[in-house]
C-alpha cells in the first residue's frame, strides 16, 4: 500500500465519520471520530474471528503503514502544537506561570513515580513480571496530559478561559518534559544511560533547555521575517516552514522539538500577531492553522481508534490497564493538589481548581506514540495495551464528561 493510498484512506474515513457525527450525533468531533474508529476496529476484529480475514488484514496493513508512533512524534505533533500555541494568550499564561511550570515539571516527575510504584505492586499481584524500571517507564508514558486531546476537547466544550489557560499551558509544555523522562528511563532500562543525576541533568539541559532556546530563536527569526512583509500567502508559508524546519532541526540537534515549536508558536501568536501582521494576514493565518488543526486532529484520533487492530490484549494485562486508570487519576490528583496547595498562600484560586485540573488532564496520542516507540519485546507488549486502555478511557469518559466537571470552576 503506497503512502498516497494510506493518506487517502485515512482522510476519507475521517471525513466520513465526521460527517455522520455532524449530521446525526453532535459529539465533539475528535471524540466522535475516535469512537467510530474503535467501533470500526471491533467490527473488523469480529469479522476476522468469523473467518473473514481479508478486510481485517487490509486494515492492519493500513495501520502498520501509517505508524502512529513515528507519524505523530516526527510529523503531526509539530503542526498540532504550533496551531495550539498560536491561540494561547501570553499575558494570561504569564499570570499562571508558576502553576503551569510546576505542573509541567514537578507534576510529570511525581506522576511518573507514583504510577510506576503503584503499578509495580499491581502487576506483581496479578502475576505479571515487569521490572520496576519498566513500571517507571509506563508511568512516564501516561504522565503527560496530551496537548492535542486537551485543546481539541476544551475548544469544543467552551471551557472557562482561566482554566483553559492553565490546562492548555501545562499540556503544551509537559509533553516535552515527559519525553525527556521517557528517554532517560528507557536509556537506564536498556543500559545505555547511567542512573545518575549528572546524566539525567545533562539530558534535560540538552533536550528541554535547548528546545526552549531554539524555539525562542526560531520565533525571533519568524517574527522579523513577518514584520518585513505584507503578503499573507508568503507569511503563511513562512510559518509552515518554521514548524517543519524547526522541528526537524531540533531533532537533528537532539533538542526537544515539541518545546521548540510551542515557544515559536507563542511568539508568533502574540508578538507576531500584535506587531508583525496586518489584519488580513492575521485572519488568513488563523483560518489556515485552524483548518490544519481540525484536519490533523481528525486523522490522529482516527489512528488512535484503529490502533486497536494491532494491540494485543491478554486478560491479566487488560485488568492491569483498568487498574491503571484510577491509579493514574489518583496520581494526577496528588500531582495537581501539591502545587495548588503550595501556591494558595500566594495567589487566589477559583473554587475546586484541583478537581477541574485533575479531570481535565486528558491523555492522548502522545502516550500511545511513546508506547509504540518502545523496542519490540515483552516489555512493550505489556506497556502498550495498558497505555491504550488509559488513553481510551481518558478521551471517551473524561472527554465526554469534562463539560460538567468544568462547571466547578468559572
Amino acid at each position: 500500500m503506497s503512502l498516497f493510498e494510506i493518506i487517502a484512506i485515512l482522510l476519507s474515513l475521517s471525513a466520513f465519520f465526521s460527517y455522520i457525527n455532524a449530521r446525526y450525533i453532535g459529539l465533539p468531533t475528535s471524540i466522535a471520530v475516535m469512537a467510530f474508529s474503535l467501533v470500526f476496529s471491533l467490527v473488523l476484529i469480529g469479522l476476522n474471528q468469523l473467518g473473514m480475514t481479508g478486510l481485517a488484514d487490509w486494515a492492519e496493513q493500513l495501520v502498520g503503514g501509517a505508524d502512529l508512533g513515528q507519524t505523530l512524534l516526527n510529523g503531526l505533533l509539530s503542526f498540532l502544537l504550533f496551531a495550539g500555541a498560536l491561540h494561547v494568550n501570553l499575558e494570561e499564561l504569564a499570570d499562571q506561570k508558576w502553576l503551569v511550570a510546576l505542573l509541567a515539571t514537578f507534576g510529570v516527575v511525581l506522576t511518573t513515580f507514583l504510577v510506576g510504584g503503584a503499578m509495580w505492586y499491581v502487576l506483581e499481584w496479578l502475576g505479571i513480571p515487569l521490572p520496576f524500571i519498566y513500571c517507571l517507564l509506563f508511568g512516564a508514558v501516561i504522565a503527560p496530559t496530551d496537548p492535542v486531546a486537551v485543546m481539541a476537547i476544551l475548544k469544543s466544550v467552551d471551557a472557562p478561559e482561566s482554566l483553559t489557560t492553565k490546562i492548555a499551558g501545562e499540556s503544551l509544555f509537559n509533553d516535552g518534559v515527559a519525553v525527556v523522562m521517557f528517554i532517560a528511563i528507557l536509556g537506564i532500562a536498556s543500559g545505555e544511560r547511567e542512573a545518575t543525576f549528572a546524566s539525567i541533568g545533562e539530558l534535560f539541559l540538552q533536550e528541554a533547555v535547548g528546545g526552549l532556546v531554539l524555539g525562542f530563536l526560531l520565533g525571533l527569526l519568524g517574527y522579523h521575517m513577518l514584520k518585513h512583509l505584507d503578503n499573507y500567502q508568503v507569511e503563511v508559508l513562512i510559518t509552515v516552514a518554521l514548524v517543519a524546519g524547526g522541528y526537524a532541526l531540533a531533532s537533528r540537534l537532539h533538542m526537544s522539538g515539541p518545546l521548540a515549536v510551542v515557544v515559536a508558536g507563542l511568539m508568533i501568536g502574540n508578538q507576531g500577531r500584535a506587531f508583525a501582521m496586518s489584519k488580513k494576514t492575521e485572519q488568513q493565518l488563523d483560518t489556515f492553522w485552524e483548518m490544519v488543526d481540525e484536519l490533523l486532529n481528525a486523522v490522529l484520533f482516527l489512528l488512535i481508534g484503529l490502533e486497536l487492530l494491532i494491540v494485543t490484549f491478554e486478560l491479566p494485562v487488560l485488568w492491569a490497564g483498568l487498574a491503571a486508570i484510577p491509579l493514574g487519576l489518583l496520581a494526577r490528583l496528588v500531582a495537581v493538589g501539591v502545587p495548588v496547595m503550595g501556591l494558595k498562600p500566594f495567589r487566589e484560586f477559583k473554587p475546586n481548581p484541583i478537581k477541574a485540573l485533575t479531570w481535565g488532564g486528558l491523555k492522548g496520542g502522545i502516550s500511545v506514540a511513546l508506547a509504540l516507540s518502545l523496542p519490540v519485546g515483552p516489555e512493550r507488549d505489556l506497556i502498550l495495551p495498558m497505555a491504550y486502555v488509559v488513553v481510551v478511557f481518558s478521551i471517551l469518559v473524561q472527554g465526554l464528561t469534562i463539560k460538567k466537571v468544568l462547571g466547578a470552576e468559572g
